[in-house]
């Protein structure tokens, strides 16, 4: 995507995000998995799992996951669905499971649906009256010793507002619970290591700043929890050796394998594998600055218009992107209507505008967005 289409004022990579050649990597890539699964031979399965351990391989050097600790998913719901599956029915019988009401809502209708079912009690975090983003201080407050298992959002869908993970994550040491982490928002932007601070699962997909295709998830557990893990959703690929068909003798695999079921998907990993080894190459400290830079420039302008940011001022509290509030009588999506008609990309969650400069947006992309959004709010 070139400034001349759009490109330069593209602002949803907290939605989907692009970068140079994505179009034609993709394609490439797609072309040789429909060259190599139509052939008339038997090698199909060894090169296309083969990708798959590529995907693989590439998101634990991502987020410095141990080999053995890392498998594909969906997504993040699937990915989580899979991971309570997992546990001993002791670890949550009773307990509570911990979340904060600014979390993805997909993973609060799952673990709503499975409360009974598992036996714990979901406790939900609430917003402060007025607030945008649920405050730490609010999640330890709740945090008590019966909480089981507490799933983090590094940084918020709808203000980019980043949570102290180390100060959480002490704390939720100190209470003997389970910690898992959604880096849904952050992977591929900002550095993240699953042992930096310690945690106990991670859940994400390729989507946003990866550039990756929707399908492309991902599930690392901890290797000293893995071996408690038992999935319920179970099938040939989670044992060792997926060929060994004999039905009283199932076992799990040693590692993360053990949280797959049947035959994989493959074709959303492989599709992402591209733009995983184009951000792999990528400077990570020129990257970011490239997008604090452009952060920097549309809060300067947002706050000249006089409108609510939604997000921390503060570029250490919160991620990538920007968020503002739109008084009640604008209607937000006409407003991106509006920039839509001027190649000017960004998208809205009700009366909330979402705004995220990547890699192809540029400094004259983010000038156009400022004085597209005079004139259609003046």
């Amino acid at each position: 995507m070139s400034a001349l289409n759009g490109g330069d004022a593209y602002l949803l990579y907290h939605s989907i995000g692009h970068y140079p050649d994505k179009e034609a990597d993709l394609a490439q890539e797609l072309a040789a998995f429909s060259a190599s699964w139509s052939a008339f031979n038997d090698g199909q399965w060894n090169e296309i799992l083969g990708k798959r351990q590529r995907f693989i391989d590439l998101w634990a050097e991502l987020i410095c996951a141990p080999k053995g600790t890392l498998t594909t998913a969906e997504n993040v719901t699937s990915a989580m669905m899979t991971f309570i599956g997992s546990l001993p029915p002791k670890m949550l019988i009773g307990k509570k499971v911990l979340v904060a009401e600014d979390g993805f809502p997909s993973i609060h209708f799952l673990l709503t649906g499975l409360a009974e079912r598992y036996g714990f009690t979901l406790q939900t975090v609430p917003l402060r009256q007025g607030a945008h983003w649920v405050e730490e201080d609010d999640l330890i407050a709740e945090w008590d010793e019966n909480v089981a298992l507490a799933l983090l959002t590094w940084i918020s869908s709808t203000t980019s507002h980043r949570n102290d993970l180390p100060r959480l994550v002490e704390h939720g040491r100190k209470m003997g619970s389970l910690i898992g982490v959604d880096i849904t928002q952050g992977a591929g932007l900002l550095p993240y290591d699953v042992s930096a601070p310690q945690v106990d699962f991670v859940i994400s997909t390729s989507l946003k700043w990866l550039c990756g295709t929707p399908g492309a998830g991902i599930l690392y557990v901890d290797d000293k929890l893995l071996p408690l893990c038992e999935p319920d959703l179970r099938g040939w690929f989670s044992q060792d050796n997926p060929f060994s068909w004999a039905l009283d003798a199932f076992a799990f695999a040693p590692d993360a394998r053990r949280l797959d079921n049947g035959t994989p998907s493959t074709v959303s990993a492989i599709a992402s594998l591209p733009a995983l080894e184009w951000r792999m190459k990528q400077d990570t400290e020129a990257f970011v600055a490239h997008n604090q830079t452009l952060c920097a420039m549309l809060l300067e302008g947002l706050e000249a218009l006089g409108l609510t940011l939604a997000t921390p001022r503060e570029a250490d509290r919160r991620g990538g992107s920007l968020m503002l509030s739109l008084p009640k009588h604008i209607v937000a999506a006409e407003v991106v209507q509006k920039l839509r008609e001027q190649q000017i990309y960004m998208d809205c969650r009700g009366q909330t505008l979402r705004m995220s400069p990547g890699p192809i947006t540029t400094v004259s992309g983010v000038k156009r967005t400022l004085i597209a959004l005079e004139e259609i709010l003046r």
